[in-house]
């Protein structure tokens, strides 16, 4: 299984007031097995956006933090042509575009989204590509 790391588990790897106990998981796993992992190319410029925002060393973390990550074996999809067509499917459930993305890149990889949006996740919930990871970390981990 390749699972989709939304940017709301990443952030919680870095902010204090954000840690989840399912976050810190994922973040071991990607860790031990970066391959079983994929984002979306947008994934490192929201991470690097909100820590900006939110962490008092927002880039150093970004740059020390996300980018050893990111670099370690994750797959990393570019925004094509094809991706914005599939993820356009997903408009009409009611996804953000950033969202639709992820959800894409989730079924073209056969794999789950792993996100803290819980609107997002129950406007595909029927889909069975995502996982609401604030209820717990997904069947089969």
């Amino acid at each position: 299984m390749i699972w989709v790391i939304d940017a709301s588990v990443a952030i919680r790897w870095f902010l204090t007031d954000e840690v989840n106990p399912a976050a810190d998981d994922v973040l071991h796993r990607v860790i031990d097995e970066p391959e079983s992992f994929a984002v979306p190319e947008l994934f490192a410029f929201e991470v690097f956006s909100v820590l900006c925002r939110l962490h008092p060393h927002g880039p150093r973390v970004f740059h020390d933090g996300v980018m050893p990550l990111l670099d370690g074996g994750i797959f990393r999809q570019p925004m094509t042509a094809a991706l914005s067509t599939r993820a356009s499917a997903f408009l009409e459930h009611g996804l953000t575009g950033y969202d639709a993305c992820y959800a894409a890149l989730a079924r073209d990889v056969g794999g789950a989204w792993l996100t803290f949006d819980r609107k997002a996740h129950t406007c595909i919930a029927a889909e069975g590509i995502s996982c609401y990871l604030a209820e717990g970390l997904p069947p089969g981990w």
